[in-house]
């Protein structure tokens, strides 16, 4: 054993080590983007691919690049969900937050 303690200890460990990993290697220029300019971005190259000319090497590179683009565009998403959930104080005191109604 390796003093992580039980194997599901041990499991989320390496899982949040390989997050944090994941997290460093999304490279500079898609961590400067916009929300928008990542989608334009992301759109851009489903288009390409699913046009179907374009070289398997380049098409590898560029799905990587769409699932980091995607990985980013979700973080924006959620960062803006977080922004805009309510923080409500119940009739106990308790402070919570409630997903926005945006209908």
């Amino acid at each position: 054993m390796l003093g992580f303690g039980s194997s599901a200890a041990f499991c989320s460990r390496i899982l949040l080590i390989r997050m944090q990993m994941v997290e460093l290697d999304v490279p500079a220029d898609i961590a400067a983007m916009s929300f928008e300019e990542a989608l334009a971005e992301l759109e851009q190259i489903v288009r390409r691919l699913e046009g179907g000319q374009v070289k398997l090497d380049e098409a590898i590179l560029s799905y990587e690049r769409g699932a980091l683009l995607k990985r980013h565009c979700e973080k924006k998403l959620n960062e803006a969900q977080q922004r805009v959930d309510r923080i409500v104080i119940g009739a106990d005191g308790a402070v919570t937050a409630e997903p926005a109604k945006l209908d």
